[in-house]
Parts: C-alpha cells; sequence; structure tokens
C-alpha cells in the first residue's frame, strides 16, 4: 500500500510567539502552523488564555526537541490583586474566599524565602495535570471537587517589583519545570494572612527563547500576506536552537550512515563526551541525532529527518 502524502510543507525549526491574551496555547499553535503550512507542530508548555508572552512553538523536525526545552528555567512577570482568592487563582474564575488584610512591603519581602528554592506546592484544580486519564481543568469545570497532591518545584528566584496601590504588587519570579505560578500567588497571599489572584501574567523566558526575539502573531499573518508561507520562514530559529545545554559531536558520513540505521558508533578522540551523557549528533554541519553515550559508544534516540 503506498504511503499517503503527509499534507504541509516540511518545514522544521523553533517559532519563538508572543502569544496574545484570550488565546489558548492550542489554537496559537494551530494558527502558527497553517501559516507556516507545516505538516506538524507542537509547543513547548502551556500558557493560560490569560497569560501573554513566551510560547515557543516547534515545527516539523524540531517536536523531537521539545522535552529540552520544557526542560529550561521560565522567568515570568506577574500581578497578584489581594483580598479574594477565585476557583481558578486568575481573574477568570468565581470568588470563593475574601479577605481585608492588605500587606505592606515589608511583609511582603518577609515571606518571599518560603517560596524560593525546593518547596512542595499544589497546583491549582484548573490545571492540565491529569487525574485518572482526564485533565483536572475538565473535571473541575464539571463541577468535580479536584484535589491534586503537593509535589516538589523549584523557584530560583522570587521578587517583588512594584506596588501599584495597597491592592496589587507586581513580581518576577525564575522558576523551573512544572511550577504555577497562579499557585505561587495563592500560596504566597495566605501565608500573608490574606487572599489573592492572579490578574496579569506574562512569560519572558523558556530555555533559550527570550522576550527581545518574540514575534507577534499580527506580524507574522503581515508576513504570510505579504509572501506566503515561505516568507515567514525568515522568523524561524533553527532546531538546534532547542539543544544549546547539550554537546554537540561531529560525526563523518560513514558513521552517519550507520546513525540512519539505528545503529550506535564509536566516538574517537580525547574530548569525547563522558558516559551517560546526552549529546547530539551532526554530519556535515547539520543535526542528526540525539542520543545517549555509553562506554566510548553513541547511541541515537531520536534521528532526524534530513540529517
Amino acid at each position: 500500500m503506498a504511503q499517503r502524502q503527509k499534507k504541509g510543507r516540511p518545514v522544521s525549526g523553533w517559532v519563538n510567539l508572543d502569544k496574545p491574551l484570550g488565546m489558548t496555547s492550542t489554537q496559537a499553535v494551530a494558527v502558527v502552523k497553517r501559516l507556516f503550512g507545516a505538516q506538524k507542530a507542537g509547543h513547548a508548555g502551556t500558557l493560560d488564555p490569560l497569560a501573554t508572552g513566551c510560547l515557543p512553538i516547534a515545527l516539523g523536525e524540531a517536536t523531537k526537541t521539545v522535552p529540552y526545552v520544557m526542560d529550561g528555567r521560565k522567568v515570568y512577570g506577574f500581578t497578584v490583586r489581594w483580598g479574594e482568592e477565585t476557583r481558578t487563582d486568575d481573574a477568570e474564575g468565581q470568588p470563593v474566599a475574601t479577605s481585608d488584610v492588605r500587606p505592606s512591603r515589608a511583609e511582603i519581602e518577609a515571606v518571599l524565602p518560603q517560596f524560593t528554592g525546593e518547596i512542595m506546592q499544589v497546583p491549582p484544580a484548573f490545571s492540565a495535570i491529569k487525574v485518572d486519564g482526564e485533565r483536572a481543568y475538565d473535571l473541575a469545570r464539571d463541577g468535580e471537587e479536584v484535589a491534586l497532591e503537593a509535589r516538589p518545584i523549584q523557584i530560583h528566584q522570587l521578587d517583588l517589583v512594584d506596588m501599584p496601590d495597597e491592592n496589587t504588587a507586581v513580581f518576577a519570579a525564575e522558576c523551573g519545570k512544572g511550577t504555577y505560578v497562579r499557585a505561587i500567588a495563592r500560596d504566597m497571599a495566605r501565608a500573608l494572612g490574606t487572599r489573592g489572584h492572579v490578574v496579569g501574567l506574562r512569560r519572558l523566558v523558556v530555555g533559550p527563547f527570550e522576550e527581545a526575539a518574540m514575534i507577534r502573531l499580527d506580524s507574522l499573518k503581515a508576513l504570510h500576506e505579504e509572501g506566503g508561507a515561505e516568507a515567514c520562514d525568515e522568523r524561524m530559529a533553527s532546531v538546534e536552537t532547542a539543544l544549546g545545554g547539550l554537546l554537540e559531536v561531529r560525526l563523518s558520513e560513514v558513521d552517519a550512515a550507520r546513525i540512519r540505521n539505528g545503529q550506535s558508533v564509536l566516538l574517537r578522540g580525547r574530548d569525547a563526551p563522558a558516559s551517560g551523557e546526552t549529546v547530539y549528533a551532526t554530519v556535515a554541519g547539520t543535526l542528526l541525532a540525539i542520543g545517549e553515550v555509553e562506554r566510548g559508544e553513541f547511541h541515537p534516540s531520536r534521528v532526524f529527518v534530513g540529517g
């Protein structure tokens, strides 16, 4: 039987999208995929509809590198409104608790160390975490009581940036994978003897993707209108952008042929990576594979088309 032809262009790379307010991450991926005419697309970390900012979108072969971006650091700017906790821990949800307490700058700064380092965090009920095979937010929307377990997360830095008025405070956070900023706001408010929820959230950094290099969706649409899908390619970063934290090993064409057949190859020379290390291999400057080094051999785990 003949293999069915994939729809779209075999384009591969990363798009550092500035996700607009009110759009889900899935919707943003669908629009970018259509603008580039890509065969395949995915994203590296969900952003809530009420959040804006860095949504790295992988096209084609870049989807194989998504985990390496999701494991990277994330930086957020967010605004908390004191006095009211909501079902969703953001401005979209109904109020569930209120307080007349308004924390001072000194009080806020005093609790920040409690939310820095490795801490235990209970994710919001309205989150993408799966419970018995279903998303927690789907269960919560259906009126079910969602009780998620606390899990360890890493918050590298949490700073109070501004206090526009007694009801609101602006923060900056650098954190690791799996952190929910809405939960930071909820728990910080409780620790301060009040209640609170997020009213503004912007992601500034995800792994190697930063705010300065983001592109707005309307800018991509304008490029598409001027020159079609190919015109959008100028705003696409290489697949290797996601692999900056890994060591590169350069292979000969002979070794590359073995890799394409799923075989391992011996790495020669004093600079060969240590056993147990994850690396990526290139041939003639083109990405070939990602894999692990064991006893001086490179074992491919993901091989890239065109490599």
